[in-house]
């Protein structure tokens, strides 16, 4: 019911490395900007089955992450690499897509993507009851990848271009592609 009401949710889509060197890759919507200065980021992974998922091991094992932006054109792959793989599969690979190094942190970000955001694990934080709750992960992050044609003036983003999605519930995504402005009022 929750994931129901609260949408839409951006989509940190994440990719990690094992410490053994096996890439992974992950969406996921309970995600969220926490502040600018400096910029730190939030994402929320939840259990499976009461075992924690790929993605939290290797984040806990290197302290580090990338999140991806994902735009429409590469949608299905993103809801592809949401699978249940086993630990040993690379994401990247069964999703067609292209890793690439990052400038700051050792796993891969997806060329592909608009947008990538390097980060640095702050904090890791259980909530819930565990084991079948999720851990909240802060991460400052420490580099921002943008496609050039995205950027307009004041390091804004053409946001027809990004075309980013969002998760509402079950399958069903939506994108940004429908914007209109409402103003806040101005107080004395």
């Amino acid at each position: 019911l929750m994931a129901s009401v609260v949408v839409p949710r951006p989509i940190g889509w994440t990719s990690t490395i094992s410490a053994n060197g096996h890439n992974n890759l992950a969406p996921f919507s309970f995600f969220m900007m926490i502040t600018s200065t400096p910029p730190h980021i939030a994402i929320s992974i939840g259990a499976r089955d009461g075992q924690e998922k790929d993605t939290l091991r290797n984040i806990r094992e290197t302290g580090e992450f990338v999140i991806n932006t994902v735009s429409a054109e590469i949608g299905p792959q993103m809801a592809f690499s949401a699978g249940e793989w086993s630990p040993d599969v690379d994401e990247f690979a069964v999703s067609g897509l292209t890793p690439t190094s990052c400038s700051i942190v050792r796993p891969m970000r997806v060329a592909e993507a608009p947008a990538n955001l390097e980060c640095i694990v702050q904090e890791i934080k259980p909530v819930g009851i565990q084991p079948y709750g999720a851990h909240l992960v802060i991460a400052e992050v420490v580099q921002i990848h943008v496609r050039d044609d995205l950027l307009i003036d004041n390091n804004r983003i053409d946001l027809q271009r990004l075309n980013a999605v969002g998760r509402l519930t079950g399958d069903w995504y939506c994108s940004t592609t429908d914007q209109y402005e409402l103003k806040r009022p101005t107080t004395d």
